[in-house]
C-alpha cells in the first residue's frame, strides 16, 4: 500500500521561508515523478511543481517560478518543497503525489489526473 506523508507546513509571515517535506512508502520511490499541489477552500487543486524520476528535471507553475525548488532524496524516499519569499496567496493546504506511470520519460504532468497516490495535506499560511 503507497503511503505519503505531508509534514512542514505551518505559520510564516510574507518573506518567510518553509521547506515541506514527502515521505514516501509501499512503491519503489525512484521509479517516478513526484509532484506538489495546493488547494484553498473553495478553488479546485492546482498544480505547484514537479520532479522527473531521475530528478533532473523539473517544472513549475508561473506563480511560483524563482522562489519554489522541489527536490527528491531517493536514499530517503522523500520529496521536498522549498518555499522562499512567501507570500499570502501561497496559502493553501499542500499535498504531494505519485505520478501513475512508471518512470514518464516525455513530459512532466502537472494536471491532477496524472498522479494516482496523494498526502493528506499540510497546511500552509502566510500572513500579511
Amino acid at each position: 500500500q503507497v503511503q505519503l506523508v505531508e509534514s512542514g507546513g505551518g505559520l510564516v509571515q510574507a518573506g518567510g521561508s518553509l521547506r515541506l517535506s514527502c515521505a514516501a512508502s509501499g512503491r519503489t520511490f525512484s521509479d517516478y515523478n513526484m509532484g506538489w499541489f495546493r488547494q484553498t477552500p473553495g478553488k479546485e487543486r492546482e498544480f505547484v511543481a514537479a520532479i522527473n524520476w531521475s530528478g533532473d528535471r523539473t517544472y513549475y507553475t508561473e506563480a511560483v517560478k524563482g522562489r519554489v525548488t522541489i527536490f527528491r532524496d531517493d536514499a530517503k524516499n522523500a520529496a521536498y518543497l522549498q518555499m522562499n519569499s512567501l507570500e499570502p496567496e501561497d496559502t493553501a493546504v499542500y499535498y504531494c503525489a505519485t505520478d501513475r506511470a512508471f518512470r514518464r520519460r516525455a513530459v512532466i504532468i502537472s494536471v491532477e489526473a496524472g498522479y494516482d497516490y496523494w498526502g493528506q495535506g499540510t497546511q500552509v499560511t502566510v500572513s500579511s
